[in-house]
């Protein structure tokens, strides 16, 4: 996966320390987590001046708490690690993702418009979290790393399925377009 390929820091020598608990897999995902989590909760905070579906706004109020409480615990995490935050991937667009494009299109949209980019992006969001975290499930080393990849993996699970409840996933088109993204 691609997390496997992103450590791009150097590691803290093993020891006794908690932080020899952490691998290079573990201190790669805290740090694309970060900037992910910061990216779409910008995005999320945008939703209550946006004008769009209320139900919509409340699963964006409800995303931005829980990117704030994940924020923290990753911040947490990466100072028990002994990693310094140096923020390796800071202005880098990966799959997931909000980019600064969305974040501009989104901050002069309203209603509707608004509401299919906040879909959007928060679905490759979601879509992307889940996959970072498999991988930190299965190839990290540190134990409250995984743990806290299971939990935000369940709470993107459930976020997911309100996300499909009010705005079901279009199929792609054969060209790969899907009805939001057609010209």
């Amino acid at each position: 996966m691609a997390l496997l390929a992103v450590g791009c820091t150097s590691q803290p020598a093993a020891g006794t320390s908690p932080a020899a608990a952490f691998s290079a897999t573990d201190t790669a995902w805290i740090q694309l987590m970060v900037p992910m989590n910061e990216r779409a909760q910008l995005l999320t905070d945008l939703a209550p001046s946006r004008e769009g579906d209320p139900a919509l706004t409340a699963l964006a109020a409800k995303t931005g708490s829980t990117l704030r409480q994940d924020l923290r615990r990753l911040h947490a995490l990466l100072e028990l690690s002994g990693v310094p935050d140096t923020r390796p991937h800071e202005g880098h667009t990966m799959p997931g993702m909000v980019s600064l494009d969305t974040l501009k299109s989104a901050g002069s949209a309203s209603g509707g418009a608004f509401d299919r980019i906040l879909a959007d992006a928060l679905r490759a969001h979601f879509t992307q979290t889940r996959m970072l975290c498999a991988s930190e499930r299965t190839q990290g080393k540190a134990g409250k790393a995984k743990e806290l990849a299971a939990a935000i993996a369940r709470s993107t699970a459930e976020q997911t399925s309100w996300l499909d409840t009010l705005r079901p996933a279009e199929p792609a088109r054969p060209d790969g377009t899907t009805a939001a993204t057609r010209p």
